[in-house]
């Protein structure tokens, strides 16, 4: 638990999202200065995150999206009829309309997003292109405990967490989420999720530091983000971006490097940075196959099936909740 700002009454009154100024000061004050990767999706940031799933260093989405095309309708085949397809943290329908037209006896989708005007907008949108299919979304963080719409009770159900987002969290996080989802979705449920694979460093490394200079861009945003909403003057220039890969925790860890001692406030709060002093930003754990499925055992998922490219970059995972856990 983050401890309370002090004096948060005397922040300016613009400042309008006091959790995410108490995250950020929260963070600035760990001995290992930290930002949560959930503030970098502004509108800025959701835009220049488009255009890092386009560049050619960055083979996550592409090789999804090939995964689920090539293999769409066997992971079809394995779900029951009539069933609900529940979305965790679905922002973009791209990679759910690669699954649709196989899945032609779905009864509902039903997308959770946190974003509730993205939500609605791109639910009506799929809804005009799939007009036979009922569309409910939930507006709602995925991250906690989400109530399914009451119509649904009796539909078996069927989750879908694409992307790889589980890899944004540690890996004990990553655990109770999946018990998260067997809880929303209930006993003998299947979980649709994208794990990225451990590869060669260099592939990784470049997946994260593109030559274009984007992912820098995305990293530093965050940044761009906190001086216009919570009244900062952190010196964009003066940080540079860092991504590597940690061989021995299994992640990809993205930083922000102070070129210079410096001081900057937040909202009135000053926090010095030595040279070369970093905020941890992101991580991304990369995972074997044999790794996470002993990941989802231990959180109440079978391991039913896995897919993979032929370069086995990235895996699409089907699992079926085997057992309930309430805590």
């Amino acid at each position: 638990m983050t401890a309370p700002l002090p004096h948060l009454e005397q922040t300016p009154a613009r400042i309008i999202d006091r959790s995410f100024l108490q995250d950020v000061v929260a963070g600035l004050r760990a001995p290992q200065k930290h930002l949560s990767a959930k503030y970098f999706y502004d509108r800025r940031g959701s835009d220049l995150f488009e255009q890092i799933t386009r560049l050619p260093e960055y083979y996550p989405t592409r090789t999804e999206l090939a995964i689920l095309d090539s293999y769409g309708p066997e992971i079809a085949a394995g779900l029951p009829p009539g069933a609900a397809l529940v979305e965790f943290g679905s922002g973009s329908t791209a990679k759910v309309r690669r699954l649709l037209p196989h899945l032609t006896d779905l009864s509902t989708y039903v997308p959770i997003d946190v974003s509730e005007e993205f939500l609605r907008s791109e639910a009506e949108e799929l809804g005009r292109d799939f007009p036979r299919l009922r569309v409910e979304p939930v507006a709602a963080d995925f991250t906690k405990p989400v109530t399914l719409p009451d119509d649904l009770r009796d539909a078996p159900k069927v989750g879908f967490f694409p992307g790889s987002t589980i890899g944004n969290f540690e890996p004990e996080i990553a655990a109770a989420l999946l018990g998260s989802f067997a809880r929303t979705l209930g006993a003998g449920a299947t979980l649709i999720v994208g794990i990225d694979l451990v590869k060669d460093k260099a592939v990784l490394d470049a997946a994260y530091d593109d030559a274009a200079g984007v992912t820098a861009a995305f990293n530093l945003n965050l940044l761009a983000r906190i001086n216009r909403e919570l009244g900062a003057d952190f010196d964009l220039d003066a940080f540079a971006h860092q991504a590597f890969f940690d061989e021995n925790l299994g992640r990809i860890e993205m930083h922000l490097v102070s070129r210079r001692s410096q001081l900057v406030t937040v909202a009135g709060v000053p926090f010095h940075f030595a040279s070369g002093e970093t905020i941890h930003t992101e991580n991304s754990y990369k995972y074997t196959v044999p790794g996470f499925r002993a990941l989802a055992r231990g959180a109440g998922w079978e391991h039913a099936r896995v897919w993979t490219d032929p370069d086995a970059l990235f895996s699409v995972h089907a699992l079926t909740a085997s057992t309930i856990r309430r805590h």
